[in-house]
């Protein structure tokens, strides 16, 4: 690995980032988690669960309606401006794709890291744009509009800085996927919002190794959840 990330580790960015900081660091635990979630939400843990295991079992210890792929939910999830249950979930992850789609081709543009590192972060960056691609295709398939997208602004300054930015904005997209498990009715688009949740998890804890007190698994043993005013707050100063 380079040194340079090492060489400029006291450096900070901007101080607009310190919630997303906060959220990151927020230690949760297994009854916080359930509570944050719900009742309504324990089946769709369950689901996530089982799926990251892998599990081909046809038994369950919860027993879920079998129904039809639906576009709506009990209650809204998300802002409005986003769209309609399913839809508005996905308008809402494709909006906080785009930016860190547009996020990582900016840090590559700036040519701060190299060798294994820069290697990394271009692939990073690639995986964000598929899944930009992935999301935008599936609200078009459910009938809806895609989310239109924003412009971003990001302090891409010294290479410890960004790694440091990278770290705690890819713990909030994995953050903000689990928000949303609870609200999702379609288990294909459930399934869907988990393949992409775990990659940004995946991201995240790589991008530990790079920062300074970094820890690749922040909340411990549970992943810590963060609702859609949360985390549009955070991404809020990245938008032009």
């Amino acid at each position: 690995m380079p040194t340079n990330l090492e060489a400029q580790e006291d450096e900070h960015v901007p101080q607009t980032r310190g919630i997303v900081e906060e959220l990151v660091r927020d230690d949760v635990g297994r009854k916080k988690f359930l509570k944050a979630v719900g009742t309504a939400g324990a089946a769709s843990f369950g689901a996530f669960v089982l799926a990251a295991c892998g599990s081909s079992s046809t038994t369950t210890t919860t027993k879920t309606k079998a129904a039809a792929p639906t576009t709506t939910t009990a209650a809204a999830s998300v802002p409005a401006s986003f769209g309609a249950g399913d839809i508005g979930i996905l308008n809402y992850a494709l909006t906080l794709e785009y930016l860190e789609k547009q996020f990582y081709a900016a840090v590559i543009a700036k040519k701060l890291f190299t060798g294994a590192v820069g290697s990394l972060v271009a692939e990073f960056g690639q995986q964000e744009s598929e899944h930009v691609a992935a999301l935008h295709a599936t609200v078009l398939k459910l009938g809806g509009t895609p989310a239109a997208e924003p412009t971003g602004k990001f302090p891409i300054t010294t290479a410890a800085a960004v790694a440091k930015l990278a770290y705690t904005v890819e713990n909030l997209g994995a953050a903000a996927y689990l928000g949303q498990a609870a609200h999702i009715s379609n288990p294909t688009v459930l399934a869907a919002a988990l393949s992409i949740h775990t990659v940004e998890a995946r991201h995240a804890a790589t991008l530990a190794t790079l920062v300074p007190g970094g820890h690749v698994t922040p909340t411990g043993a549970f992943a810590n959840p963060a609702d859609a005013a949360t985390v549009l707050a955070a991404v809020k100063p990245f938008i032009a």
